[in-house]
């Protein structure tokens, strides 16, 4: 299917399961390359400057890149992750998904696979001597789905959930009640229309096993769930809502 093949799937409002499992922390690495080596950024622009318009003066986020990229035959779909200061929380957005430099596809309305990830961690739910180890633990779960993206053309759309069937916590040291995800669109940013193409922005949200379970077992919807929680800020320490 090439670098940015895609599966095509209608957006149905229909609750949608994806499986992922977790890989190795992504590194933490430097903005990509010199302007030299790489002097169309359009794509990549393009995000940072929503992220700059959301929250504006953060001229340096925290960000995480892959040594190797995908497209040079490295292990990590994605090229990178930067992390914003939402003020309670702190907001993950990925850099791969999409056609972060010169145009590839074929696809003229979309821009790679068209989306990029997004979560929200809430600040103070984590141990904070251990920061770097959880934020490179969310990097890393995003890199993995990313990577169903990039090995099966899997394309993830709001309502739909990440169920892994895993029992332990999704965070750093496994304590959370927090086991998958399910997925809206981010209500915090635009979507964007890049000289690549189209991109959209869709936020990962931690959700429990019995709530997953709850999906499967058609007792909520995705949606539900959403207004239930009544946040889109992940939280390591709740309890379940069902």
């Amino acid at each position: 299917m090439g670098l940015f093949g895609k599966k095509k799937k209608e957006n149905k409002d229909n609750d949608t399961t994806k499986i992922f499992v977790n890989d190795k922390p992504i590194t933490k690495d430097g903005v990509r390359g010199s302007q030299e080596e790489q002097p169309n950024m359009s794509g990549w622009d393009a995000i940072i400057a929503e992220f700059e318009r959301v929250y504006p003066g953060q001229k340096e986020p925290k960000r995480y890149g892959t040594l190797i990229p995908w497209r040079l035959g490295g292990p990590n779909p994605l090229d990178g992750t930067s992390i914003y200061d939402g003020g309670d929380y702190w907001h993950f957005v990925t850099f791969g998904l999409t056609e972060l430099y010169d145009k590839e596809s074929e696809d003229k309305e979309w821009s790679g696979y068209g989306m990029e990830f997004t979560f929200k961690l809430k600040k103070g739910c984590y141990d904070a001597e251990n920061e770097e180890e959880e934020f490179r633990c969310i990097c890393s779960n995003l890199d993995s789905i990313a990577k169903l993206t990039f090995d099966k053309g899997e394309l993830f759309l709001p309502n739909e959930y990440v169920y892994t069937g895993q029992t332990h916590g999704m965070d750093r040291f496994k304590k959370s009640k927090l086991t998958g995800f399910i997925t809206m669109y981010d209500p915090t940013v635009n979507t964007l229309d890049t000289p690549n193409g189209k991109v959209e922005f869709v936020e990962f949200i931690g959700v429990t096993d019995s709530e997953l379970k709850a999906i499967i077992d058609k007792k909520i919807r995705v949606k539900e769930l959403q207004e239930k929680l009544g946040t889109d800020v992940t939280d390591y320490k709740r309890d379940s809502v069902i």
